[in-house]
């Protein structure tokens, strides 16, 4: 593997917390190696943070706003950058609710002008972007793989939308200029230097003055943690050893629930957690969980080296001894603080509303996907009675587990989400023994990143989930005489002799899979084999799933309205906004058994984008191209099949024809 060795590197926000570490030890380890730090110290930079720098001859700083063109051309061509280290961003994610424009000036617009000057300059031999987990959005709770590179990007805030949008103009001019890009998205990161608005560094600052720690919603939402040492030698790594036009994950496999680091410091402090957690009203807007696949990045050569205690240790250490470094944050430390940028570059802190964030980008819950029990009314005085049914739904974060959720508060049915591993025996019983449900449902699995052909190569992760982890709940559930609803795939048949396309003969549920093209449905039919030992589980055949919700990237007719090409083959599908109650009717009726869980009949996917066209956007125009044309783009085959619903239909016979549905209850409501 090729070595790069810069000249003249360019690090802008290096006042900040990361970027001053990365610098100080670029510095300090290659005295041949000029760096010009840029930074136009916004309220969380700090010109002390490269106080171990300021002295040596290989360090010059300026004072700058990298949405200056005129400053950065000139710094680039005075100083003969040939490298570029990009972190200078607005990082706060409150903020980012509050005062979006800023985010999109400082981290688009900002980098979009230093794209720009390399261009224009044409001497950048490296240009390294620094990105952020956040652009994966949000982690599935039961994922065993975290997010890889190629993972679709789909940011949930104003801060991780900008950050995402960056890394659009960085690819792009990679591609279309050949500027040597490289992009790393980072974990969060702790140690000294960093403003406390952030988790720990607020949790500290805090204990230090004996008062609580506040936590916003219960504390179980998850992050992983590296030490900003460990995060410095990444990016030295990278630096030297990453290949222009990759992307780079820098994290570790380890999480923390935000209780849990509450506690850890309590302990550190020798405080009481019970009396010094305090619990406070959670915001909007946020993820339970980041997690990423960071093997690209350890095939470099470079390993996490601090363990969680110790990194812990150091950085209380730091803020103990220089409590004073950021003079009165007083307006940080506050419960729900929100950092206002004011014109003319005048920044306070005030004490913002209810909903605003305490935990930051660091600590996030996502309120509308947490299992919340209906609560009693009291306008009668007495109590209602309560509920008989009370469901355990795993799958919280994924497309269909969220649903279900939002159907149990409409129908004010209790429920809770799972937060054990499939994988893990002893969190499914301790979740079976703490929620004490009435039914479970399943609706967790590995489907790809950003679809099956992910699975091809990611094989005994898929097997972890779809099989060892799906039999893992099935059986934990029979154990207890509990019913599962176990939501799985009808992608495990393909037209053959005896169900030809266009037939209307379709697969009945007692026939055998006949589908091999792709190891995700190759588990998918094996565990639905393995799964008719167990008369305690009612599995859901689901195709191709349909709902109103039209700007969900999950949706089939989202997909598709977005491919360049498509195939034009009809196939059954499954409309979730009328079929998701009825599984929730299946389960109070203790239904058992294989269903084909889709409406009647099928539908082509030019049939649905002639009705996109009518319905919704009367100028859209597609284009189809055959099996055989797709099969050179796609990695694993694809399944076409007709599902014989008619055992459904028997049981529900209200449940609409596929072209029925999709008209009532889906294009009608858009017109």
């Amino acid at each position: 593997m090729a070595t790069y060795e810069p000249k003249n590197i360019l690090i802008t926000g290096a006042a900040g917390f990361i970027a001053s570490h990365v610098a100080n030890r670029l510095i300090r380890n290659y005295p041949d190696y000029k760096i010009v730090v840029l930074d136009k110290l916004d309220y969380c930079s700090n010109l002390k943070n490269l106080n171990p720098s300021r002295s040596s001859p290989n360090f010059k700083f300026v004072k700058g706003d990298i949405g200056s063109a005129d400053l950065v051309n000139y710094l680039l061509i005075t100083e003969s950058i040939d490298t570029i280290m990009h972190f200078a961003a607005q990082t706060h994610v409150d903020n980012s609710f509050g005062n979006s424009f800023e985010f999109t000036k400082n981290n688009i617009y900002g980098t979009h002008v230093l794209l720009e000057a390399c261009k224009v300059t044409g001497q950048i031999r490296r240009f390294i972007h620094v990105s952020t987990d956040e652009v994966y959005g949000e982690t599935e709770e039961d994922a065993v793989v975290g997010n890889h590179e190629a993972s679709q990007l789909l940011p949930t805030n104003p801060y991780s939308a900008t950050k995402a949008g960056a890394e659009m103009l960085v690819m792009a001019y990679g591609r279309s200029y050949g500027l040597p890009v490289i992009t790393t998205r980072g974990n969060n990161v702790y140690g000294p230097n960093q403003f406390p608005e952030k988790l720990i560094p607020k949790f500290i600052l805090l204990a230090m003055r004996g008062q609580p720690l506040p936590i916003h919603g219960d504390g179980s939402n998850v992050r992983s943690y590296l030490y900003c040492e460990d995060v410095a030698e990444a990016f030295e790594v990278i630096l030297h050893k990453g290949e222009v036009g990759h992307v780079y994950n820098i994290g570790t496999k380890k999480e923390r629930r935000v209780i849990d680091v509450a506690k850890d410091m309590c302990k550190l402090f020798n405080m009481d957690p019970d009396s010094s957690i305090k619990f406070v009203e959670n915001r909007p807007f946020n993820d339970q969980r980041y997690f990423l696949d960071d093997e690209k990045l350890k095939s470099l050569g470079w390993s996490e080296r601090t363990i969680w205690e110790e990194g812990l240790k150091k950085t209380i250490e730091w803020y103990t001894s220089n409590p004073n470094w950021w003079g009165d944050v007083s307006g940080a430390l506050l419960p729900h603080p929100r950092m206002l940028m004011m014109p003319g570059g005048v920044d306070r802190l005030v004490d913002g509303p209810e909903n605003a964030d305490f935990d930051s980008a660091d600590v996030a819950i996502n309120t509308s996907q947490i299992g919340v029990q209906i609560p009693s009314s009291k306008a009668s005085g007495i109590a209602p009675k309560k509920p008989a049914l009370k469901f355990l739904i795993y799958g919280k974060t994924g497309w269909i587990g969220g649903l279900l959720g939002k159907l149990c508060e409409k129908q004010q049915i209790q429920y809770e989400y799972g937060r054990g591993r499939l994988e893990d025996r002893s969190q499914l019983l301790a979740d079976i023994q703490t929620i004490k449900p009435t039914h479970v449902f399943n609706a967790a699995g590995v489907t790809g990143r950003p679809n099956v052909d992910w699975c091809e190569s990611h094989k005994t992760e898929t097997i972890r989930t779809n099989v060892s982890g799906t039999l893992n709940l099935a059986d934990v559930c029979r154990e207890h005489g509990l019913l599962m609803i176990n939501f799985a795939t009808g992608c495990i048949f393909e037209y053959d002799a005896k169900h030809p396309e266009g037939s209307g003969i379709g697969f009945k549920e007692e026939d055998t899979p006949n589908f091999t093209g792709s190891f995700y449905s190759k588990t998918k039919a094996m565990v639905e084999e393995l799964l008719k030992e167990y008369d305690n589980v009612c599995t859901l055949r689901v195709r191709m799933p349909i709902s109103s919700d039209l700007n969900n990237p999950r949706n089939f007719i989202t997909k598709i309205a977005r491919y360049d090409k498509v195939v034009n083959i009809p196939n059954s599908m499954t409309i979730l906004d009328e079929l998701l109650p009825i599984s929730m009717e299946m389960a109070k009726r203790n239904l058992r058994g294989i269903w084909n869980f889709t409406n009647p009949g099928v539908v082509s996917h030019n049939e649905i984008l002639e009705m996109y066209k009518k319905y919704i956007n009367p100028e859209f125009k597609w284009v189809n191209f055959t099996l055989e044309e797709q099969a050179k783009v796609i990695v694993a085959a694809r399944s076409n099949n007709e599902l014989d619903a008619s055992k459904l239909k028997k049981e529900f016979p209200e449940l609409l024809s596929i072209k029925e549905s999709l008209i009532n209850l889906v294009w009608i409501i858009h017109l």
